[in-house]
């Protein structure tokens, strides 16, 4: 049974019921929110939305050899506040053309920076397959999800960005987490503090 408890944009109240697990896709007015108080899609092509979703896109053209395996940088930097996770999909456009992705999965609470989507070309006809800069490329939905926050404090934390793209979430991070100096501590170990 589906139930939505509030219809006012309230991440934490609305949640739907689906054999006593909380969850919610969020759908375009809630994601439109999201993008702009906290940055979650950057940039953002308000194009690229797709139903309850969004469609990332890659940093680089790239070819793939039949067999060959890449991982593809996305164009968009993702963010994923304490209270949400985000799934992958393919664009079903590159499955039909043989490129199988590996890994179509969430992305953790907490996650700043840009998205390694890894694909093989396995093209019945063995020959290469094109993905150009811009094309629409990877769906991604974002999740609420329940009980106290629980970021990200892997490696990549911050993956393919540039110092000027990692000062713009400071701010951001600081705001969500009450524990940010703390988090700082394990995100930064490696890097320049910001």
């Amino acid at each position: 049974m589906y139930m939505c408890v509030s219809n006012s944009f309230n991440l934490t109240s609305r949640i739907y019921f689906l054999g006593g697990v909380e969850m919610c896709i969020l759908g375009k007015s809630e994601l439109l929110e999201l993008i702009e108080k906290y940055k979650c899609i950057y940039p953002f092509d308000l194009n690229l939305l797709d139903g309850d979703g969004y469609v990332l896109t890659v940093k680089e053209e790239t070819t793939l050899q039949y067999l060959e395996h890449r991982n593809l940088i996305s164009n968009e930097i993702i963010f994923t506040p304490p209270n949400i996770v985000a799934h992958l999909t393919a664009k079903s456009k590159y499955g039909r053309m043989g490129l199988s992705f590996l890994n179509a999965a969430k992305v953790h609470s907490g996650f700043v920076g840009r998205l390694a989507l890894e694909v093989v070309n396995l093209n019945n006809d063995r020959t290469p397959i094109t993905i150009k800069r811009g094309d629409p490329f990877m769906h991604i939905e974002f999740i609420t999800r329940m009980g106290e926050p629980s970021p990200y404090v892997g490696e990549y934390q911050f993956q393919y960005m540039t110092d000027e793209e990692i000062k713009m979430y400071i701010p951001i991070l600081k705001s969500v987490f009450k524990n940010y100096d703390e988090l700082a501590k394990v995100w930064f170990k490696d890097k320049r503090p910001y």
